[in-house]
């Protein structure tokens, strides 16, 4: 009997320092995901630690986090058990979860003083400005469209979690609410929609000659393996052949960059190779962040690189709001990490819509529009250059040619040209819970 109380209790103990272990292993991750989340709710987003801990947080062991919001030092940290996360708030970047890098280093990024246009965009008609229009273009059923926004707030079950809808029809605001805690000027994040951004912004270092996206990504590390002929193409396409695991439940890749890695391009590139390049498609945020990385070296200074997006692409769109944040070692998250009002997001659609034409400004380079729609190869036509598309018929009852950004947790721009439709959704619906397919379907079907 003494011999099996004895083996029962190392095995007892066995069980709880491997639990202990594992739980170390783990906590990095769930209280940076509360303090990262947190702290960009709060200070970029200007929503109250309560609802974004009684909603968006409200999970697994992410709910069992301490947390403490200090405005003063615009900073968050997060506690659960023995360990704790701590993210910063820097004007103009948003927020960044401190690791592998001093707060010091981290609160030393510069943000560039780069000037909003010089217009009240109150004062411009839509989609210069916020002036929308009384009249609804010819071709639509408001009443369907009407009975399609109800349902996408009716909190009902295969109905949750709706934070705002948007729909653009013609290049005319048609639609449009929000929940009542929530307003046009919420700047929602983007999760995954920032890759279509990193998209946009390759786009436009292409048309000023500045990078080739069919040469392979000097990378010095990958220079001795099959790694060098990965293209920046391949990396856009997510058809790399890097060794990557998209799994948002455990400790896989994507969950180690986002929330333990202070450089997340250098942990993403330090994957190795499994097939060979532009044979198989597996979804990766860490492409997108190499991708980052890599345009990142194309500047002659952190402060060119960091005003760029503002410069080159949010201002001439006038998206006012948009915030992209960095991660610890100065490089923008384009996997994951950017904030936008629904109308800035539904702006960056129109920019799409039209071929890359902005109020008939060519800003993206003619043909940029038709390479990011072509199917990557290996995808089985579900996905394009960081744009999910339809080819392969995945939103039954929706037009084959509709192309859209998807983000963790229901973000959504749609944006189908044959209907001359965009559509942005935003909210906090973890899979399962709102029918974005089906929405689609009915928003589509009240469209002649």
């Amino acid at each position: 009997m003494k011999k099996v109380l004895r083996i029962a209790l190392i095995l007892i103990l066995v069980a709880l320092t491997g639990g202990m272990v594992y739980l170390s292993m783990l906590a990095p991750i769930i209280t940076g995901y509360a303090a990262k989340n947190l702290s960009s709710g709060v200070f970029v987003s200007g929503r109250s630690q309560e609802s974004l801990e009684q909603e968006d947080l409200n999970f697994s062991f992410i709910k069992f986090n301490r947390n403490k919001v200090d405005r003063e030092k615009g900073e968050v940290v997060s506690r659960f058990l023995f360990w704790k996360s701590k993210a910063v708030y820097n004007e103009g970047l948003g927020c960044t979860l401190v690791r592998d890098f001093g707060q010091e280093e981290v609160l030393a990024m510069d943000y560039p003083a780069v000037s909003l246009p010089e217009v009240n965009p109150d004062t411009l008609a839509w989609p210069a400005g916020d002036l929308v229009a009384d009249t609804v273009p010819p071709g639509i059923d408001m009443e369907k469209l009407q009975a399609v926004m109800d349902q996408a707030f009716a909190d009902t079950t295969g109905w949750k979690g709706t934070f705002g809808l948007t729909v653009v029809y013609k290049d005319q605001i048609v639609a449009e609410r929000f929940r009542s805690d929530f307003t046009r000027e919420t700047p929602f994040l983007s999760w995954s929609m920032a890759k279509s951004f990193t998209n946009a912004i390759t786009g436009l270092l292409v048309k000023e000659g500045r990078v080739d996206i069919y040469a392979p990504v000097p990378r010095p590390e990958w220079a001795g393996d099959a790694r060098r002929e990965i293209t920046l193409s391949n990396l856009l396409r997510m058809n790399s052949g890097l060794e990557w695991n998209e799994d948002y439940g455990n400790l896989s890749d994507v969950t180690v960059m986002l929330h333990k890695e202070g450089d997340m391009g250098d942990f993403a590139a330090s994957k190795k190779p499994a097939v060979r390049p532009d044979s198989v498609w597996v979804y990766s945020s860490g492409t997108t962040n190499i991708v980052c990385d890599y345009l990142r070296s194309l500047y002659s200074s952190d402060e060119e690189y960091l005003a760029y997006p503002r410069k080159a692409l949010f201002n001439p769109l006038g998206m006012r709001s948009a915030i992209w944040e960095p991660d610890a070692s100065g490089t923008l998250v384009g996997s994951s990490y950017l904030y936008a009002t629904q109308r800035d997001y539904a702006r960056f659609g129109l920019l799409y819509l039209h071929d890359g034409k902005w109020l008939g400004q060519q800003i993206l380079p003619e043909g940029w529009v038709g390479y990011t729609t072509t199917p990557a190869n290996g995808s089985d036509g579900q996905y394009g250059a960081f744009f999910w598309l339809n080819r392969s018929g995945y939103t039954p009852g929706v037009p084959e040619d509709m192309f859209s950004c998807n983000g963790h947790d229901g973000q959504f721009i749609f944006i189908v040209p044959s209907k001359q439709l965009v559509v942005v959704r935003n909210g906090y619906s973890p899979h399962g819970s709102f029918d974005i397919k089906g929405m689609m379907k009915m928003i589509c079907e009240a469209i002649d």
